[in-house]
Formats: C-alpha cells, sequence, structure tokens
C-alpha cells in the first residue's frame, strides 16, 4: 500500500530540492555590491517623481476589482460554448440565466456610480 505513495514522496523531495538548489544557486552568483541606481524605484526608465508607496483613491481598486469579475465570468462562457450543440436548449436557456444575471450586476454597478472614473 505504501509503495504506491513512494512517486508522490519522489515529486515532493524533488520539488522541495529545484527549490531550495535555485535559492542556493542564486545567493551564489547574485552581486552584493548595490549602487543608488539599483536601490531606486523602477518606472519604465523614467525618473521617479514621487515616492513609490503614494496613495490610491479607493475607486481605482474598485474598478479593477470589477474588471477582474466581470473578466472572470466571461471565462465560464468558452467551456459551455465548446459543448453547446451537446447541450441543446438547455443549455442556451442556462447561458442566456446567467448572462442576464452577469448583465444585471454590471447594470447595478453602474447605477450605483462604481463605473464613474472621476
Amino acid at each position: 500500500m505504501l509503495d504506491a505513495y513512494i512517486p508522490v514522496l519522489l515529486f515532493v523531495l524533488v520539488a522541495i530540492g529545484f527549490a531550495v538548489g535555485t535559492l542556493i544557486f542564486t545567493s551564489l552568483i547574485r552581486s552584493s555590491r548595490y549602487n543608488k541606481v539599483k536601490l531606486e524605484p523602477y518606472e519604465c526608465g523614467i525618473e521617479p517623481t514621487t515616492d513609490a508607496r503614494d496613495r490610491y483613491s479607493v475607486r481605482y481598486y474598485l474598478i479593477a476589482m470589477l474588471f477582474v469579475i466581470f473578466d472572470v465570468e466571461t471565462v465560464f462562457m468558452f467551456p459551455w460554448a465548446v459543448i453547446m450543440d451537446r447541450l441543446a436548449l438547455f443549455g442556451l436557456i442556462e447561458m442566456l440565466v446567467f448572462i442576464f444575471i452577469l448583465v444585471l450586476g454590471y447594470v447595478y454597478a453602474w447605477r450605483k456610480g462604481a463605473l464613474e472614473w472621476a
């Protein structure tokens, strides 16, 4: 019975060994000298004008979360589209209900002003 777990144990040992080996290898080859340019925050080659830890408006995060939520919801449509011919009318009705709920959430967010940037 324990023979079935030997491949899993080997896989775990190889994964741990790879992680530890990579950390040791990178600590050996890294540069230990830092200079002013290396310690600056990276801003796409542009000189930073403010602190990298500035505060952002909550609206920025709200827009981002709404985008992720609606984007992930649309990903659920792909598997449905792949097997739509096997689902027939039942699958179509289920997807219409799903899209209706999605549009309802979008309209609710729009009415609450969550999509207004300014």
